[in-house]
Formats: C-alpha cells, structure tokens, sequence
C-alpha cells in the first residue's frame, strides 16, 4: 500500500533535490554550519508543495512592452508559527518566498518521562480566522507537540491550518490525522518508526541540538 492511501493526509516530496539535501542533513558528519544551511534550504523548497493550493485572482499590470491580465495571491495572507525551538531554522527559508508572512510562535517542550507536550509560550495575529497558518517543525515525531500547537492555533480562532516538517514518524501522522483530521502535512521524508525514546528512525538526531550547537 503507498503512503498516500496509509496516510491520506500525508504529502511526501519527493524532488530529487530535496532528497539529496535531505542525505546530507541526516549525516552525522554535517556541520552545524551545514546543517542550519539545509534546514534553511529545504525549507524554502518545501513551501512550494505547502503553498500550492493558496488562490489566485487576476490582476492588470503593465510589462515594460504592454498591458496584460496577470495573476497574484488573493484571499487569506499566510502566518508561519515555528515550533520552538527547532522551528525556527525553518522560518527563513520560508519567509524569502513570501516576505510579507507574518511570524506567530509557539512554546513547548516535550517531557521525557510522558513524552506529551508542555506548553510555555504562545503568540500569533489576532485576526486569525483570515489568515492561512503553516506550523514549522523539523520533526513529526509523537505528533504530541504538532498536535498541542494545531490546538493552541485553532482556539486562537484559526481555520486554516498545515504543518510542514523535514522527517515525520508514521505515529506521528496518524495522531495528527486522529485529532486534526483537516490538517494536511508537508515532509520531506517518512521514516521507519519511533525507538522507545520517542525519537524517529533513521532520523537525523535532535534537530534543535544540530542547529543551534546545544549538545
């Protein structure tokens, strides 16, 4: 059975660059110089896929040789809302395709003895239910966290909601897909599994420790 019908809400890019950036970001050889740069650049590649259904509406414009009808962004703006800490190698990437995005945060840690998700920071746009939210977070893993800010975004009065994430753990989408059944993710990989700590295999490690050099 493919990915897709195993997890309906799962879109998997798979753009040979992508998967090329993604065999470097998994080396435990990369440096944390290379690996943020990665991070920074598969982010901007997956915001294509994430982006795709955002409408369009015609507009009139001048070229330097004639007038045409051309196309722009209409309805929604889009809101990115990094996980942190991790989320936030992504933002960059992303907000270099939309430059006008708005940023929101979101605050949570996981405790290692439940493995469920402690919140401790939130903050997005007040006119949430006019705005497409894309949460970033490098890794759907126990789907505890992705769901916690799927949560905290929709009772801040979003209706329009997506994560984007570099590797995801097939538990992790599917209690994503359970509780946030409207919530399409965006990945760049599915791995094989979680080990009994909670973290995804293959993987790539922690990514908040690769990023910013904690360990």
């Amino acid at each position: 059975m493919s990915d897709a019908k195993k997890h309906p809400n799962l879109t998997i890019v798979a753009h040979p660059l992508v998967q090329h950036k993604m065999a470097l970001l998994r080396d435990v050889s990369t440096s944390k110089k290379g690996f943020r740069e990665l991070v920074d650049e598969l982010s901007m590649l997956l915001a294509y896929e994430a982006t795709k259904e955002l409408p369009l509406q015609p507009v009139t414009i001048d070229t330097p040789l004639e007038r045409m009808e051309a196309r722009r962004v209409a309805g929604k703006k889009v809101t990115l809302v990094p996980v942190l800490r991790a989320g936030l190698g992504m933002v960059d990437g992303v907000l270099r395709l939309m430059p006008s995005a708005r940023v929101g945060h979101i605050g949570l840690y996981r405790d290692h003895a439940t493995l469920e998700p402690v919140h401790y920071y939130f903050k997005i746009p007040g006119d949430a239910q006019s705005r497409e939210f894309i949460v970033l977070d490098p890794m759907l893993a126990t789907g505890g966290s992705a769901s916690a800010a799927v949560s905290a975004i929709k009772q801040g009065g979003a209706a329009s909601v997506r994560l984007m994430c570099l590797v995801a753990a097939p538990e992790g989408v599917e209690r994503l897909r359970a509780e946030h059944p409207d919530v399409p993710v965006i990945t760049a990989a599915l791995d094989r599994q979680l080990n009994e700590n909670g973290y995804i295999l293959p993987g790539l490690g922690d990514a908040g420790d690769r990023l910013f050099g904690t360990k």
